[in-house]
């Protein structure tokens, strides 16, 4: 069974709350619960990785832990090796995913993670190449990657910053869910959890649980729709 020890969030930002405020809690009990102060941030989502990785230090730093960015290290494949805890933020999901192939990353992250020797935290596009594929990002396709699976910590695919409707009422454009529907008609797709802003999947090992200030949809083959709430269990999606 796998060891794997993650924390899937929606994103960084939810209204109401500072940078990562929401998740502050979860975060840290992830952490401690670990024995991790040390936590090496990947920035390959943006393309300025000093400011990035600036910006998550001055929010996590002041919660008792250490913050360092992998793009300082001269072998990242090593740097990932000897590390404890990553944590993968938001961005462009293709130029992460792109970044993550070209270092020889993915292979090396899934490994690690699922031996339970490093503990894994994503945001948004962090999230979503955690996840079977990208297949379900929102973000455009500014650099094509060498394949859209990712590093497959479950076996299904997460759709960050899921809203169910538009809050312009007079929008005539597609919807999320009529976008995720056509994922779901293609012979390859897996099921898509949904994350609401402010929603999180925390992953312990053979445990599934929604975590957060708000819930999830899940899409399933043949156009099931299931809403979700913080504290459920839905472990049955790594029966996928």
């Amino acid at each position: 069974m796998s060891q794997c020890q993650a924390l899937l969030l929606s994103s960084s930002n939810c209204h109401g709350y500072s940078m990562l405020e929401f998740a502050k809690e979860e975060i840290c009990n992830l952490l401690e619960k670990n024995n991790i102060e040390d936590l090496l941030f990947v920035p390959y989502a943006q393309k300025n990785y000093d400011e990035y990785t600036k910006k998550i230090k001055e929010v996590i730093d002041p919660w008792g832990f250490s913050v360092t960015g992998l793009h300082t290290y001269a072998e990242p494949v090593e740097a990932v090796y000897d590390a404890q805890a990553i944590f993968i933020g938001g961005g462009n999901t293709f130029m992460l995913l792109n970044t993550l192939y070209s270092q020889n990353l993915v292979s090396v992250i899934r490994e690690r993670v699922l031996e339970g020797k490093l503990v894994y935290i994503g945001s948004s596009a962090g999230t979503n190449v955690a996840t079977k594929s990208i297949h379900t990002t929102n973000d455009m396709p500014i650099i094509y990657p060498p394949s859209f699976e990712a590093i497959g910590l479950v076996p299904f695919n997460i759709n960050p910053h899921y809203i169910d409707k538009s809050d312009n009422e007079t929008h005539k454009g597609e919807t999320r869910d009529q976008r995720i529907g056509e994922y779901m008609e293609m012979p390859h797709a897996k099921s898509v959890l949904g994350l609401k802003e402010g929603s999180m999947l925390h992953v312990d090992g053979g445990s599934l649980v929604l975590k957060g200030v708000a819930g999830a949809v899940l899409f399933q083959k043949g156009g099931k729709k299931t809403e979700y709430s913080a504290g459920d269990n839905v472990s049955f999606l790594l029966e996928e």
